[in-house]
C-alpha cells in the first residue's frame, strides 16, 4: 500500500504575480485577484495538512503566510476598490451595476468580519503548533469554507463586470492619479 504524505509548502506556488505595474492599476488588481486566490488555496492545503499531521512546524509557516498576505495586502487590495473603482462605476447609474457594487460591499465588510475569526485560528494554531487541540480541524472546517466561498463568488463580478466598466469610466488623469495613490498607501516610489 503506498501511502503519500501531505505537505504544506510554506512557498505559495507560482508566487509571481503576472507582469503588471502601477502604470496599469486595473491589472495589478486583477494580479492581486491571483495572489488572494493562491493563499486561499494554502488556506486549504494547511487545513487538510493539521488534518493529518496536527500544528507541526510547516503548518505553523503556512499559517504564518495566510496571515501576513491577508493582514497586509488584502485590505490595501480592498481600499484601491472601494476608493477608486466602485466609486466610479456608481456614477455610472447603472442599475444592475449599482446593485453588484453595492453587493461587493457589503462582501468586503463580511470577508473583514470573517478574517478576524479566521486570523484568530491561525493565530491559535501559530501559539500552541504541536498542541494544537484534535477538535481545531472540524472547529475550522466551516470557517475556513465560508471564508473561501466569500471570495469564489467575489472575484468573478469584479473581474468580469465591475473592472471593466470601471476602467472605461476613469479617464487618463483618474487612472493616473489611482496608481499614485495606490503606489504611496503601499510606500513604492518611482525611478
Amino acid at each position: 500500500m503506498n501511502h503519500k504524505s501531505t505537505t504544506v509548502s510554506v512557498q505559495l506556488p507560482g508566487h509571481r504575480a503576472p507582469a503588471a505595474g502601477y502604470e496599469a492599476p486595473f491589472q495589478m488588481l486583477s494580479a492581486c485577484h491571483e495572489r488572494v486566490q493562491r493563499t486561499l488555496t494554502l488556506l486549504q492545503r494547511l487545513h487538510q495538512h493539521v488534518a493529518q499531521h496536527g500544528g507541526d512546524e510547516q503548518a505553523v509557516q503556512a499559517a504564518r503566510d495566510v496571515l501576513r498576505y491577508f493582514e497586509q495586502a488584502a485590505p490595501q487590495h480592498h481600499l484601491d476598490e472601494e476608493r477608486h473603482v466602485f466609486p466610479r462605476v456608481l456614477a455610472l447609474g447603472d442599475a444592475t451595476l449599482t446593485q453588484v457594487v453595492h453587493r461587493l460591499q457589503r462582501d468586503h465588510l463580511e470577508m473583514e468580519s470573517t478574517w478576524s475569526r479566521v486570523r484568530a485560528e491561525l493565530q491559535q494554531l501559530m501559539d500552541q503548533g504541536p498542541l494544537l487541540s484534535a477538535s481545531w480541524v472540524n472547529d475550522t472546517q466551516a470557517l475556513f469554507q465560508h471564508f473561501v466561498s466569500l471570495y469564489e463568488r467575489h472575484i468573478p463580478d469584479e473581474e468580469k463586470l465591475v473592472f471593466p466598466a470601471g476602467e472605461r469610466a476613469l479617464e487618463a488623469d483618474a487612472l493616473n492619479a489611482m496608481a499614485q495613490d495606490m503606489m504611496q498607501r503601499r510606500g513604492v516610489r518611482l525611478g
